[in-house]
């Protein structure tokens, strides 16, 4: 997923593609709940990875361990720790991209929402950052990611094909069944049965509970896809070209205000939400039978934020 990156002789990092080598632009990361059980790998793959300059780990308790730990990794990223509300201004200031594993919201950056429930936080950030007056629609994602991974894993192994050369759209929300994967997508091509379809839908959308459950409720059910999401939009931020990942974003895909599609990333975040394409008549009809259950959850975020 990452690649490495070298010093030049005049300090400059440069991020090796085969046997060239460019520069890498400074990019500032911040991490909101970085000493919580998702926050303290995510700040690890962070540190690791070779687009981030800097590392701004934040919490309300804990996090100067935290950022001494990471800090002793053999990357190019500087790590700083900052704790409670006092602190927090300091660690967003410069930020490119925050990623928000615990419930914080508050940047002009392009900011990464993991907390759950996904479906309705998302809507509530936004209307925190309308109060604000910093509200940017191509700036604000719910990471769904760990929905694709899952898909792809699942429909891998069915198909008995190499997971790394798979790719599953998943649209919709992120919990239940607002999650829908579009196996008909799914590329390379395989001619499942439609029986074997609806098993690896179904358990695509409970994944979270069978991890939970695995981990006798002592844990959550999200590791690396935040990091997934977060290269992704780094690489957007940086001008790759056509970067594309699913995500839980403003949406005129639907009726709905908020669905997850996927999205092309550029330089201002979101350059384009992408529609959904032909589905198959199984999904059309599961993309039918979510929206009541999302539009719950959005109207439910929206209704908190303005109480």
């Amino acid at each position: 997923m990452f690649r490495s990156v070298a010093r030049s002789a005049a300090g400059k990092h440069l991020i090796r593609r085969g046997y060239a080598t460019e520069p890498v632009p400074a990019r500032k990361v911040a991490v909101l709940g970085a000493a919580g059980g998702i926050g303290q790998p995510l700040a690890l793959l962070m540190k690791l990875n070779p687009l981030v300059s800097q590392l701004a780990l934040y919490d309300i308790a804990n996090t100067p361990g935290v950022a001494a730990d990471v800090s002793h990794v053999n990357s190019r990223a500087e790590v700083a720790g900052y704790v409670g509300e006092e602190q927090l201004e300091k660690a967003l200031d410069g930020c490119d991209l925050v990623i928000i594993p615990a419930g914080c919201q508050e940047s002009l950056a392009l900011v990464n929402m993991i907390s759950d429930p996904v479906n309705s936080t998302v809507p509530i950030a936004a209307e925190v950052f309308k109060k604000a007056g910093t509200y940017d629609e191509k700036k604000l994602f719910g990471v769904t990611t760990l929905d694709v991974v899952r898909a792809k894993t699942f429909y891998a192994e069915k198909a008995k094909i190499k997971v790394a050369d798979v790719n599953v759209p998943v649209v919709g929300g992120h919990a239940g069944i607002t999650i829908l994967p579009l196996f008909s997508q799914a590329t390379p091509k395989a001619n499942l049965a439609e029986g074997d379809i609806k098993v690896l839908t179904k358990r695509t959308q409970v994944g979270g509970i069978e991890v939970v459950e695995a981990k006798a409720g002592k844990g959550s059910a999200t590791l690396y896809a935040g990091a997934i999401s977060a290269d992704a939009c780094l690489k957007g931020l940086n001008g790759v070209p056509d970067v594309v990942e699913c995500s839980f974003v403003q949406s005129t895909v639907t009726e709905l205000p908020f669905f997850a599609s996927k999205v092309r990333l550029r330089k201002n975040g979101v350059e384009e939400v992408l529609g959904l394409s032909s589905l198959s008549e199984y999904e059309k009809n599961g993309l039918e039978s979510l929206k009541p259950e999302l539009k719950a959850s959005i109207d439910k975020g929206i209704n908190f934020a303005n109480q």
